[in-house]
């Protein structure tokens, strides 16, 4: 078989790049011939809320053919990248949609492919933004339309979908564990290499910085007495999308400017293992969601987790098992934190993740889709 990936990688970044990336590696050790077909324009400058759309390490995966073809502004390109692709004669193609933004350009893509009889999988990361604007319901249903069938990575997506397109072919297929950071560290190692103490008690919040993530309940969180008093310290490892002025008074008016260790850029690959190898628990206290490519990253690296419930998230972390799901309100997330370091429960939800990270390969991944494209 053969099959194509539509959407970001290389030279651009993040957690949509990373998949894409992994993804075609799977395919390829699979026996399934596969490539991405990226952009070359993703989002004109001045959309773009952080510092830069590259990833600035120069150093593309090996291995990977990564042509970049789609200006989600240009629609001359889209026709372009749906000849292109045409040529390599693929069996499938499977497109990433994250954004209403990103329509356009892919729905028409998939519709010149339908046209000519490929066959069009949709791995839908989000239907329904979570930050949402007028005119996006209208845009996601032009997507969707042009799709042959869905995979999606929580099941709050698939119930979305099922609002836009009736009796849509879909599969729910977790999201597979990221392997691409490297091999943990240890945690002294990692903390020496950070400036961190190694006596102190971490957690970590990890991703850039947007409304959605909640860092501000869990700033509130760490003004609570239960937290305060226990001197556990914060790492807030990634870019700011979002003004960064309320946070930073935030931090200054709880009067926890000692326990917040700020690291406002975006982490590039071979540092991430640093941040998570360092933390005794990662916590993400969503206010939205459908899943999370960190709490993956967290299970590569084998560490307890803090999620709200919201979304996807409490489908793949147990409670009370590899870590906690709270409510979405500081006072949980404080309590929550507050048990794991009271009652000393790394060692216990470690040893789960280990068993829990499992369930989240790459195969199932691939199976998943090729079964889909078999059904059709």
């Amino acid at each position: 078989m053969r099959s194509i990936i539509v959407g970001p990688a290389f030279p651009l970044r993040g957690g949509i790049a990373n998949l894409n990336e992994s993804l075609c590696k799977a395919f390829q050790d699979h026996g399934i011939e596969s490539e991405i077909v990226s952009f070359s324009l993703q989002y004109p400058e001045f959309l773009f809320p952080g510092k830069t759309q590259f990833d600035e390490s120069g150093k593309a995966p090996d291995n990977l053919k990564i042509t970049p073809l789609i200006s989600s502004v240009n629609p001359f390109s889209w026709g372009k990248t749906a000849k292109y692709i045409l040529a390599q004669k693929p069996d499938f193609v499977v497109l990433r949609f994250w954004l209403p933004f990103m329509a356009p350009a892919l729905g028409t893509i998939a519709k010149k492919l339908r046209k000519k009889g490929v066959k069009v999988i949709a791995i839908t990361d989000n239907v329904i933004p979570h930050e949402s604007k007028p005119g996006d319901h209208q845009l996601t249903k032009y997507f969707l339309k042009q799709c042959d069938a869905f995979v999606a990575m929580s099941k709050s997506v698939l119930e979305d979908i099922e609002t836009f397109v009736v009796n849509p072919k879909t599969k729910f297929i977790p999201h597979p564990i990221y392997d691409i950071f490297g091999k943990s560290v240890s945690k002294e190692k990692a903390r020496t290499y950070l400036g961190i103490e190694q006596d102190e008690k971490v957690v970590l919040f990890f991703g850039f910085i947007r409304k959605y993530k909640g860092l501000d309940l869990l700033l509130e969180a760490f003004g609570k007495e239960v937290l305060r008093s226990k001197n556990i310290k914060l790492i807030v490892a990634g870019e700011f999308y979002d003004d960064e002025k309320p946070y930073l008074d935030q931090i200054k008016n709880l009067g926890i400017e000692e326990n917040v260790i700020l690291k406002n850029d975006f982490i590039p690959s071979d540092e991430v293992k640093h941040y998570f190898c360092a933390a005794d628990i990662v916590a993400q206290p969503y206010k939205s969601a459908t899943q999370s490519g960190v709490t993956q990253i967290g299970y590569h690296f084998d560490k307890p987790m803090l999620v709200t419930n919201v979304g996807g998230l409490a489908e793949i972390i147990p409670h009370n098992k590899v870590g906690y799901v709270c409510d979405v309100d500081a006072d949980s997330i404080a309590n929550s934190l507050a048990d794991f370091f009271e009652n000393n429960r790394i060692s216990e939800f470690t040893t789960n993740v280990m068993e829990e990270k499992k369930k989240f390969s790459w195969g199932n991944m691939v199976t998943g889709i090729t079964d889909l494209v078999k059904s059709l």
